[in-house]
């Protein structure tokens, strides 16, 4: 496995390590390391070997499409890796890597698992460091696309998180169904069966506590959120929005200009450990997400961490969620950056404590009884029994 990052963590690929392992297959975790020295363990019986990087190295793999000098540097590292545990397959994780990887094995000719954990050219397009001058002009994602075509055409086998990214890979580079697996992300037994963790209080009145967890960039949707505070104050007088990460001045001052500062808490970004109780003390947990690309053929993870505790959802109509909460029927849906139709579907839910409960209930019972890591491995395994 060839990772160009630090670990741990990566739940994702410490998952399916251990899996490849408990079938019998021996798993190297080439990795990296920003301390002074390069360390090898074992951790779960994955062997990790750790080589040095440093800053410089992280700031041009934003560039690694641009100019091949981190192509290099982590070529040089690969062809070690290789060399000295005498690799017989190799598993990619993500793209950023994946040239080093491919030039390298010109020489070795291993069969190539490409495991894209997201979109990344597609996601790439809204990150707002790319928005301006210089990196709008030297950081294209159009060109990190034709890599990724590129990539998926000459790996043997690709793995994906969604049916959803699945489809869109075979319509976009034509290539056979067969080749792609799909290995979604899965919420761990122990998050929601561990009941430590901080305390979560809240105000002196029993609030209704909307939730959202996770990145809060644009994109994400909290502006439609906090817009429909005003009007939901007027039917629902305890409301209260808590919305766990970053706090960007852009959502403070739309707090600000609306005059809802009392009913939206900023809890700023908090440790993992954390979020079972922030969940566990809210009504309806949200994932609002704007309609693209990426978002339509991936799952935010916060979706099954919100089901394992048994609460509603309510979320945007990006696709692969829309799709997936429908079919187990475990939450709501909202037209994206539709402030009104947002309000209605939590008034609905407000006035409805019998169908808040069914909803969490029915979420709940797919998280812990058909969404395990044990079945949605198997694609995985498969895949391996077919190189």
């Amino acid at each position: 496995m060839i990772l160009d990052k630090i670990f741990p963590p990566d739940p994702r690929v410490e998952n399916e390590a251990i899996e490849l392992i408990k079938k019998g297959h021996e798993v190297f975790l080439f990795c990296l390391t920003y301390t002074k020295e390069e360390k090898e363990e074992e951790i779960n019986q994955i062997k990790v070997k750790r080589y040095k990087s440093n800053k410089l190295e992280y700031k041009l793999s934003a560039l690694v499409y641009t100019v091949p000098f981190y192509t290099i540097l982590m070529q040089k590292k690969i062809s070690s890796f290789l060399k000295e545990f005498k690799i017989e397959a190799i598993h990619i994780h993500d793209m950023v890597i994946a040239e080093a990887v491919f030039k390298e094995n010109k020489k070795t000719r291993l069969p190539v698992i490409l495991d894209l954990h997201e979109n990344r050219p597609e996601i790439m397009k809204f990150y707002p460091h790319l928005k301006k001058f210089p990196s709008n002009i030297i950081i294209l994602p159009k060109k990190w696309k034709q890599k990724e075509e590129a990539f998926i055409k000459k790996a043997d086998k690709i793995i994906v998180v969604t049916e959803d990214a699945k489809k869109e890979i075979i319509e976009r580079t034509k290539i056979k169904s067969d080749a792609i697996g799909v290995v979604p992300n899965t919420v761990r037994a122990s998050f929601y069966n561990d009941n430590k963790g901080l305390v979560i209080e809240r105000n002196t009145k029993k609030d209704f506590i909307l939730l959202y967890i996770g990145d809060t960039g644009e994109r994400r949707g909290l502006k439609t959120v906090i817009r429909s505070i005003p009007k939901l104050v007027e039917n629902i007088k305890n409301v209260k929005l808590v919305i766990v990460g970053k706090i960007p001045s852009n959502l403070k001052e739309e707090v600000t200009s609306l005059k809802v500062d009392k009913y939206v808490k900023f809890e700023g970004w908090q440790k993992e450990s954390t979020f079972l109780n922030y969940i566990k003390d809210s009504d309806i947990c949200l994932s609002p997400l704007h309609r693209n690309i990426h978002h339509d053929t991936t799952y935010a993870n916060k979706l099954f961490q919100y089901m394992s505790l048994g609460k509603p959802l309510l979320v945007s109509n990006a696709t692969a969620q829309k799709n997936l909460v429908e079919k187990i029927n475990a939450g709501l849906v909202h037209s994206e950056k539709n402030v009104e139709d947002f309000e209605s579907k939590v008034l609905e839910l407000y006035k409805n404590e019998m169908l808040r409960n069914k909803l969490g209930e029915n979420g709940e019972n797919f998280v812990r009884n058909e969404f395990t890591w044990d079945k949605t491995s198997k694609e995985l395994i498969n895949l391996y029994n077919t190189l």
